[in-house]
């Protein structure tokens, strides 16, 4: 683990520079979770699962997706929403559902605090209280209107990739190196 990302997840950075965590209420497929664990991984968020869980993260699936980046993870698990919150009092909590009226792009993500983008399962989404109690800060990701929805792991991406694109990609990889590639 390199000294900059060790930083991040010690929280040595965390009061100047962006914090992102994934939040998935009550996720029901295994194979989604860990394509987004994989993502947290790459990117450095922290993943929040809220139960019930619709699997065993010790599933084989969960852990196919995640591969070798499973022991990049930072993961919290809660009982429920109310157990979530009370232990994230702060930061900017982000609602993804199809119902909102802004999209995802249009909040300013700050690069100063703790950014917690939240999604609902697969079949239902949030909980319709949540997203009213917090209308403000729902977002949703524009598609045509004979979708229904994006898969969980693409918009987890999506969206946080925004959040990091705004933020400049403090702390990631921004440049590849590209070998030249000899045909003798």
């Amino acid at each position: 683990m390199s000294r900059k990302f060790r930083a991040i997840r010690t929280g040595l950075f965390r009061s100047s520079v962006l914090h992102l965590n994934i939040v998935l209420h009550e996720p029901e497929i295994p194979q989604n979770t860990g394509n987004i664990a994989r993502t947290c991984s790459a990117t450095g968020a922290s993943l929040h699962l809220i139960r019930p869980l619709g699997f065993s993260v010790d599933e084989k699936s969960v852990r196919r997706a995640g591969l070798d980046y499973w022991h990049l993870l930072d993961i919290h698990y809660y009982d429920d929403l109310d157990h979530f919150f009370l232990r994230n009092p702060g930061g900017l909590h982000i609602f993804a559902t199809t119902k909102a009226e802004q999209t995802y792009d249009t909040p300013p993500y700050p690069s100063h605090e703790s950014v917690f983008l939240i999604f609902g399962k697969e079949s239902k989404g949030l909980p319709e209280e949540l997203l009213v109690r917090h209308r403000e800060n729902c977002v949703r990701i524009p598609m045509i209107g004979e979708a229904r929805s994006l898969n969980l792991s693409n918009s987890v991406a999506i969206m946080a990739y925004e959040v990091m694109r705004q933020c400049g990609f403090d702390f990631l990889q921004k440049e590849g190196k590209l070998h030249r590639l000899s045909w003798d």
